[in-house]
């Protein structure tokens, strides 16, 4: 038991050191915009880079079955290794928008060998309490995500190649803690060989497809809400006189709340159980969308703050819930494949999501546009409703 906690401890440090990579651009866009000339709308185009190079990241991932074939602490570190090298390229001088968006696409490629991976590994040290160990491991992407706005807050704008180096040198030291401590889990069970029906049998399973597409109710609102959480406290900033947010700071303590929600999310769905609480969870993220365009007229800041740290709370606690139910449902000799398929159509929905947003961004009040994120949380609030999913 001691050495399962050391293990997972392990894993949660090595996963928030990896995932920093993803919103590295983000973190500095503004410095970036200003360094190669870009349009205001390159923070839509660069997140959904990484978004894009996820996909297809996980799409070869997922055919090839890589995450049960070979040694998952192997592949994790692989991929941390090669998505830094691409991450430190930005710090070239000369780009162009496009040069930019190629290399945030091939960090977001091998992001796919990172956190799909690693709920992989978790899932293979922890049978039982499942829900709460995937938590743990959520949670740390979540804090590692957020984590380049707090760099960002401390490193001056004129310098915000520092906070592409650190991100990229955090990344490998993560790879090496897992590859160096973490062997491959009592629970994993190899897939021996290609199985290219792989991505067809997991969606044969009813309690698997229904825990698939609450997850991707909940993916259509998650990453456009954290790539959007920067322009919605400008937005109020502009609106308000007595607003004086720091962008950066709020940023990250906004999306890294998320972290400790994951793992509450796990404590509660220990007593309540793991549908139940990703149905609340979700349920209070989509109001917090509807609820949204109201928020921007408060007069008092802090009141607004307030609202957008709940709901960085919601909308990230129900992800390792989904993931829990995802991973318990599918093929014992799929379950790596099952995570990594669900994963690549979960972030496939956030492209068209963040692409909708930033260009409902040119041409209408952005104090409305957000409310559109709800049509997420129906949707999954719908797949968990029905009643032969057997989901428990």
């Amino acid at each position: 038991m001691r050495r399962n906690a050391i293990i997972l401890v392990i894993i949660v440090i090595a996963q928030f050191c990896c995932t920093s990579l993803w919103f590295a651009s983000n973190a500095v866009i503004d410095a970036i915009a200003n360094a190669f000339f870009l349009q205001d709308s390159a923070i839509g185009y660069l997140t959904s880079a990484v978004q894009f190079g996820f996909i297809i990241g996980t799409l070869v991932f997922a055919i090839l079955t890589i995450a049960d074939r070979f040694s998952p602490s192997k592949v994790f570190f692989i991929c941390a290794a090669i998505g830094s090298f691409f991450n430190l390229l930005m710090v070239m001088e000369s780009h162009s928008l496009q040069s930019l968006l190629l290399l945030r696409a091939l960090t977001g490629f091998f992001l796919a060998g990172i956190y799909p991976v690693g709920m992989k590994i978790a899932a293979d040290y922890f049978n039982k309490g499942l829900g709460l160990s995937l938590g743990f491991l959520v949670g740390a992407l979540v804090v590692g995500t957020a984590f380049p706005h707090l760099l960002s807050d401390i490193v001056p704008s004129s310098q915000w190649r520092l906070v592409v180096y650190i991100t990229s040198i955090v990344a490998i030291f993560g790879g090496l803690l897992m590859l160096a401590f973490v062997p491959n889990g009592p629970h994993r069970i190899a897939s021996k060989g290609f199985d290219f029906k792989a991505f067809s049998k997991v969606f044969r399973n009813v309690p698997f497809r229904a825990a698939a597409f609450g997850y991707f109710g909940h993916m259509w609102e998650l990453y456009t809400f954290w790539a959007f959480v920067p322009a919605i406290l400008a937005t109020y900033n502009n609106l308000n006189a007595n607003a004086e947010f720091n962008i950066p700071l709020w940023s990250f303590i906004i999306i890294a709340v998320g972290g400790l929600a994951c793992v509450i999310a796990g404590l509660v769905s220990k007593k309540i159980g793991v549908k139940t609480t990703a149905f609340k969870m979700l349920l209070l993220s989509g109001l917090c969308c509807m609820l949204s365009p109201l928020m921007f007229g408060l007069a008092n800041p802090i009141v607004f703050i307030v609202f957008l740290i709940f709901w960085g709370f919601v909308v990230i606690a129900d992800s390792p819930l989904f993931s829990t139910l995802i991973a318990q449902n599918a093929n014992p000799h799929l379950k790596g494949t099952a995570l990594t398929i669900v994963n690549c159509i979960g972030f496939s929905i956030t492209i068209i999501s963040i692409l909708l947003l930033t260009t409902m961004s040119k041409f209408f009040d952005n104090t409305n546009i957000y409310s559109i994120l709800a049509i997420g949380p129906l949707f999954g609030l719908w797949a968990l409703r029905k009643k032969d999913n057997k989901l428990i």
